[in-house]
């Protein structure tokens, strides 16, 4: 049983980047899930956050204790909700969390989309320089879920799996995004994964149209690009 530790936050300004909500708070009882996610949760950028298909971002919280021996001078930053997820869990991870799986979440319905795409902000919010790359090459990226059924959810109610709709893992499809050579076999076959979401059908899509990976600086680095 998998009970999730659940998260929300509203939109601030920050000095040193734009406005972000990733800085969250734990939330207890029960909240209404819509469908474009838990109320009184906010997204800043709506174009790369936020929507139908990136309702809800979850992150492993074992992967806490990687980061804490990865940057040790910075332990006391890295614990929930510092991606800032709204689900945290033990015992989900990307090997075990597939692309398209529907999870029953109280009264909500709710479906795997994507990885989670990790940003800039991640290196500037956790004051460590290459997190986000960091994050993008070992894997550790979470995953995004779009409501399929909206309803009363909470902390005290477990994810269950319900349906598996693919065979890509998350853990896959960040190999198959980030970090592979180009392959149109395998871009393929992530489109084709059952409850991919549309942003990522089209980043594949435009690979095979552009024959060439897009560029990961900006998004890893933010203006100063890479």
């Amino acid at each position: 049983m998998h009970y999730p530790d659940v998260y929300i936050g509203a939109v601030e300004n920050y000095p040193d980047y734009s406005p972000s909500a990733i800085a969250k708070r734990q939330v207890n009882g029960g909240m209404p899930l819509t469908p474009l996610g838990l109320e009184g949760d906010q997204q800043a950028e709506k174009s790369y956050h936020g929507g139908t298909d990136r309702a809800l971002c979850h992150f492993p919280r074992e992967h806490y204790a990687w980061l804490r021996q990865q940057f040790p001078e910075e332990e006391e930053r890295f614990h929930p909700p510092a991606f800032g997820e709204n689900l945290s869990t033990l015992g989900m991870t990307e090997e075990n969390v597939f692309i398209g799986d529907i999870f029953r979440w109280g009264e909500a319905l709710i479906q795997v989309t994507q990885p989670r795409a990790p940003c800039y902000k991640l290196n500037h919010f956790l004051d460590c320089k290459n997190l986000a790359p960091l994050l993008q090459s070992s894997g550790r990226c979470g995953w995004l879920y779009r409501v399929v059924s909206t309803g009363n959810v909470s902390g005290d109610r477990s994810l269950e799996l319900l349906t598996r709709n693919s065979d890509i893992s998350v853990a896959g499809a960040i190999s198959i995004a980030f970090n592979m050579p180009f392959d149109e076999e395998q871009y393929r076959r992530l489109m084709s994964a059952a409850g991919i979401s549309a942003s990522w059908s089209k980043t594949m899509q435009m690979r095979l149209v552009n024959r060439k990976i897009e560029d990961f600086g900006r998004r890893l680095f933010g203006t100063e690009g890479k």
